[in-house]
Parts: C-alpha cells; structure tokens; sequence
C-alpha cells in the first residue's frame, strides 16, 4: 500500500491529525538527487549494519566487563523480523523461560541474583510477593538513526541502568528501516509491537504505569506513535529524546539557530553540525513525495496537548541543529511563549563543569509546568552535541569531554525515572 492510500486509511479510522485546510505536500526530489540519496543510504545501511552486529556480538559474548545484556530478546509472530530486548531490573522477578514455539524465539539473561519467575511464582530471595509487587512499570524505548539505521542494542547500556537504578521494566523497540520501508511504515511497525508486548501475559507489566522513550528519530516515533488512538490511552508519559519535531524547516536554518563554543575544541567545538550533511538524505529516505506537510504523525511540532499522552518531559542538546524545535515544541505544549527562530539556543558561554546540568534558576535549560491535570517539562543538556549519551567516543575522541557526557547522561536516567516515578507514573497515580 502507497503511503497516501495508507493515510486515507489511517483518517477514516481516526489515526492521523491532518490539518485539511493546508494543502501543501512534501515535493519529488530530481532523479540524479534521489539516485545519489539512495546510495548513500544503501552504503550507510551495508556499512554499519555488519559493524554494528560485530560489535554487540563482541561485548555480549567476548566482553567479560559489559554487563548490559537484555534479559530477555523475543520477537511476536506479527513481526517476527524484528525481536524486542527487555531489561528486568535486578530486585524484581523474572520471566519464566518457556520452551520456544515455532513462531517466536527467546533468548533470556538473568544475573546470578535472578531465582524466581513470574509464571509458577517462585521470588528471588526476599523479594516481595504481593501481587503490586510482581508487576512494573513498563518503559518503553525506540533507537535513533535518521530511520535510516539504528538498532535496539544501540540503547542497551541505557536500558539496563535505567531498569536497574529505578525498577523498571524497559523494552527496546524496533522498527523496519527507510528508504525500504518509508513512512508511515515505522508507526506500524511500533504499534504492532507494543500492542503484542501489552497482550503478553508472560511479561510482569504493571498497564497503569507505562511510558516511552525515544532519541532523535526514535523521539519522533515517540511523539507520533503515542497519538495513535490504539496506543494513546496506554500511555501515561512520554520522553522524547533531542527528537526531529518539524521536517519544514530547512536544515540551513536549523544549524543557524544552535550554539556553536569552540572554545570547547575537537568534536563539540566544531564550527558546522555533524547532522546537517546527512538531514536532507534522511528526510528523502523516510517522507515519500505527496504527503501532507502539517500532519502531526510526521511533523509532531503541530501536535497540540489533546492529541498527546498527558505527560511530556522533552530533552533537548545545546549544540544541536534540532534542539530549538525542541524547545519550541516543550513550550508550546508547556503554554508559554514559543520562541522564533532569531532567537539562539542556550548560552554563549562554556558551563565551568563539563559534568554538570542546569536543573533550576535559568528557564533556557530547565522548566516544568502543570496544564490542565498534565505535566510538560524541559531539560537543555549544556555543551552537549547530539546523540551525546550514546557511544560516541570514535567522533569526540577526548576523554575529558567524553566523562562529562557521560556524567550528565547518568544524570538524565536519573531525572528521568524521578520525574516518572514522583508523578504520572507514582504508584496509586491518577
């Protein structure tokens, strides 16, 4: 099916929020344009792909350091091409280990600590029993990569912190990858995973207590996938991580609106976004021509409070091209002032502690506000390029700056699951 015959279809069962009264449509791009895309995205996808898969093997089976392998990778049979990876945080039960159907494959990972299961009730050692105790809260998470590239490990190291320090269950999502499967494929793709891992009975899901992450593309997907009329009523919260919000502005007039220090030096001093050569290839990749530019599953910045979960906590980078449609979009939500274009992301000056967040007393960094029952919050991570919390050490190539990247990513995981834990997703919570 076109991805115009699949709107038509998501309109009639009320699953896009097209505004009808804009006309215009993402546009064909010229031959030579779309042949040199696609080979670029076919080098991307054939290049990193097998390095990826290389790397992970490597530290799961080889590396007697790493310690954040899933608990459990499992795929449904809706779509079997794409296994799920779960993190169980170590105080809670596990899983039980069912022998293998045909139409699904499980591969579970328990630390030594791990005695009981949830099928046939046996807890750990002192664990608690109760009922409210065997089920968590669920935390879901989508992968960056321009949906062009990207996979479910690319977040395990998070996934298992996060699961670990604050009690969750968190499950890595995954989704067919542009220009093969354009939008709104990934939507799809999401929905029907989350749908089949909500129906699990195997899995200790608390269903009042759920919410989802995303990074940049992923933090689109975030945004989109938890308008759908069949996910939205699941989800108490969301997290989008530095998302692309509006595919609308040019990407030349993105870059002009972030901070540039080079005092800083290397990687994150640099004069010119690492994303801007690469943003126009991955819109080619994702958005097919003909598609309303104003729909809110594609371009979420025209998304309005209605058609989100009630809780939205938006993460944004300092020296990123898309962190002031982040912040445009945190305030927007949030009822404040929606910052234009002229106006510049963030400080001009260095932060005196690579390490550290800006939580209180400055409103470019920090702000959380309470609308109609729901909370909207807005976290700007100082002097951090895009995909900082990710395993960039190859581009930064500077341990000092490295350390504070992750001293503040170990810092986000913990804003996070507080902000999760004190309100939308607080035990007893409306």
């Amino acid at each position: 099916m076109s991805a115009a015959a699949t709107l038509t279809a998501l309109d009639a069962a009320g699953g896009t929020n097209r505004d009808t009264a804009d006309e215009s449509h993402t546009a064909a791009l010229p031959l030579f344009t779309r042949v040199r895309y696609g080979v670029f995205a076919f080098v991307l996808q054939n290049l990193l792909a097998p390095l990826s898969f290389i790397s992970v093997v490597k530290r799961e089976r080889f590396s007697a350091t790493w310690t954040a392998k899933p608990d459990l990778v499992k795929t449904y049979p809706i779509r079997k091409n794409l296994p799920i990876r779960s993190a169980v945080p170590s105080s809670s039960l596990r899983p039980s280990q069912p022998q293998p159907r045909p139409d699904t494959k499980q591969s579970i990972f328990f630390p030594a600590s791990y005695t009981g299961s949830k099928s046939g009730v046996k807890p750990a050692p002192g664990a608690a029993t109760a009922a409210e105790d065997v089920n968590l809260p669920l935390l879901f998470t989508i992968h960056g990569g321009g949906f062009v590239i990207g996979s479910p490990p690319d977040n395990d190291a998070w996934n298992h912190k996060f699961a670990s320090q604050h009690g969750f269950l968190v499950i890595g999502l995954n989704y067919a990858k542009a220009p093969g499967s354009p939008f709104p494929n990934a939507l799809h793709d999401l929905e029907a995973l989350i749908t089949c891992v909500l129906a699990d009975t195997s899995l200790p899901i608390d269903k009042a207590r759920i919410a989802i992450a995303g990074w940049s593309a992923g933090g689109n997907l975030t945004l989109t996938v938890s308008q759908l009329p069949t996910i939205r009523p699941h989800i108490r919260a969301i997290i989008p991580i530095y998302p692309v919000t509006n595919f609308l502005t040019p990407a030349t007039v993105k870059a002009r609106t972030r901070r540039y220090k080079p005092s800083l030096g290397g990687f994150s001093g640099s004069a010119s976004d690492y994303l801007l050569p690469l943003t126009d290839m991955f819109m080619w990749a994702y958005l097919p021509p003909g598609l309303p530019t104003h729909d809110t599953l594609m371009n979420p910045a025209f998304a309005t409070r209605e058609m989100l979960p009630p809780n939205v906590f938006i993460i944004g980078c300092e020296l990123d091209m898309l962190g002031h449609e982040d912040w445009a979009l945190a305030c927007k939500l949030a009822g404040r002032e929606v910052p234009g274009e002229e106006e510049v992301l963030g400080r001009e000056e260095v932060g005196g502690n690579l390490g550290e967040l800006v939580v209180e007393g400055d409103e470019r960094f920090a702000f959380e506000e309470v609308v109609d029952g729901g909370r909207y919050r807005w976290l700007l991570v100082p002097d951090a390029v895009h995909g900082f919390d990710q395993d960039i050490e190859i581009m930064v190539r500077d341990e000092e700056v490295m350390q504070g990247l992750r001293e503040k990513t170990e810092k986000v995981i913990g804003i996070v699951g507080e902000w999760l834990l004190s309100g939308p997703l607080k035990v007893g919570g409306v």
